[in-house]
């Protein structure tokens, strides 16, 4: 049965959030900015207190059993701090979505009609082990007037407790209600549960993480829900690919960096190129450790591998393991997408122009490339400062999801007496 001192404790914090809400909705946007960089300061500042606490998730981690990509996205050093407190300042520095004009018309009896953007009001994020997204998602919410509630899970419960008592510190500094950023680790998974259920507290809720947790969220709350997908990737290479490209592209979009969303899980090889590219291609993927599952046309060629199996083309891996198969030709690569893809990033690499252009308006995917590593599906290499998480679904957001999806919008109508006749 529940708990139901915890559930009206968590509701009193959610009244606290829709308080704080209302302060932010109309704040000017240097004040909003005042505080992101009072955010990203304390960060720095707070290096030693996050640090301490990372090493113990860390131990824990690896006590549980935690997989090295979880491990991997859990982990925080100087040069992922820094980059953190860079990531609030360039939020910072973006322009503020809140009062944006959407579109707008004059009526013929007069009445004057604007769309404008505003916050969503209250954003609720459930994440696993993954403090940069106490930051990320703290710094945007902010910028585009909304509180935000935290459930980050217990992998990084001691990192985010102290991340969040650091921006709380810093909101009250810039002279901002802390209650604009709270968490809900201390509920454990009933107050995961609850916030699902906090219809008419919270006004949107964004799940990252595995897609267990993400089909959880969707099944199961009764809050409205933006869909962050898990990354089967793909990348294809065509006939036409050059041997060089095709080599740097697949190699960096799987090993630099295995444990994110973006990373190339997939790799489709057109059947007449097969004999040219396999070779180096996996070799270089080899070298950097990667593990290649192949299918049968593809082990003939390179036989440093393991069989791939159906699971193997469902597979997330977010490690060094890669699914490798050799397809007749571009409708081949296109069916096999269709079949297996998450619809969150496919890239093509390919000197023909035709296929570049089929590829680009076939694929129904949230981010579709030509000659482009997969790693460049994210906020910050688009220019958006930081991000939400990567939208795979097809309402309201799509990709990676930055300060403008973070608004919704609102008519304003201004007359002069008009009556409806």
């Amino acid at each position: 049965m529940p708990d139901a001192a915890v559930q009206t404790s968590l509701i009193e914090k959610l009244e606290r959030s829709r308080i704080a809400a209302r302060a932010l909705a109309t704040l000017a946007a240097d004040r909003k900015n005042a505080a992101l960089e009072a955010i990203a300061g304390a960060i720095l500042e707070g290096a030693d207190r996050i640090f301490a606490a990372n090493a113990l998730d860390l131990a824990n981690g690896r006590e549980n059993s935690l997989s090295s990509g979880l491990l991997d996205r859990l982990s925080l050093d100087a040069r992922r701090l820094h980059g953190l407190a860079d990531a609030v300042r360039q939020v910072a520095a973006l322009v503020d979505p809140v009062g944006e004009v959407v579109r707008g018309k004059v009526l013929p009896n007069g009445l004057k009609l604007t769309q404008i953007r505003v916050p969503f009001g209250v954003v609720g994020v459930i994440y696993e082990a993954r403090p940069n997204v106490t930051i990320d998602i703290a710094a945007l919410a902010l910028k585009s007037g909304n509180a935000v509630v935290l459930r980050g899970g217990s992998a990084a419960e001691n990192t985010n407790r102290v991340l969040v008592e650091l921006i709380r510190e810093a909101l009250e500094s810039a002279g901002l209600p802390a209650d604009a950023v709270q968490t809900i680790d201390e509920f454990g998974r009933q107050g995961a549960t609850e916030l699902m259920q906090a219809r008419g507290y919270v006004d949107v809720l964004i799940p990252r993480g595995s897609a267990g947790l993400i089909d959880t969220v969707v099944q199961e709350s009764k809050v409205p829900v933006i869909e962050t997908g898990a990354g089967v990737v793909h990348m294809f290479l065509d006939a036409s690919a050059d041997d060089a490209m095709a080599i740097d592209l697949a190699v960096n979009a799987k090993t630099q960096r295995v444990s994110v969303c973006n990373t190339l899980e997939t790799l489709l090889v057109h059947a007449d190129a097969a004999d040219r590219l396999l070779p180096p291609v996996l070799s270089g993927l080899r070298a950097k450790g990667v593990t290649i599952h192949a299918d049968d046309r593809t082990a003939k060629i390179f036989p440093d591998s393991v069989p791939a199996t159906d699971e193997d083309w469902a597979a997330e891996y977010l490690d060094h393991d890669l699914a490798v198969r050799v397809v007749d030709d571009l409708d081949g690569a296109l069916e096999h997408i269709r079949r297996w893809s998450t619809s969150h990033t496919e890239s093509i690499v390919t000197a023909d122009l035709a296929n570049a252009e089929r590829f680009l308006a076939e694929v129904d995917s949230a981010v579709v490339m030509v000659n482009a590593s997969t790693r460049f599906t994210d906020g910050g290499e688009f220019g958006f400062g930081a991000e939400v998480g990567i939208s795979t679904q097809k309402l309201h957001a799509r990709g990676p999801m930055g300060l403008s999806e973070l608004t919704s919008s609102k008519w304003t109508v201004r007359g002069t007496g008009q009556v409806r006749g």
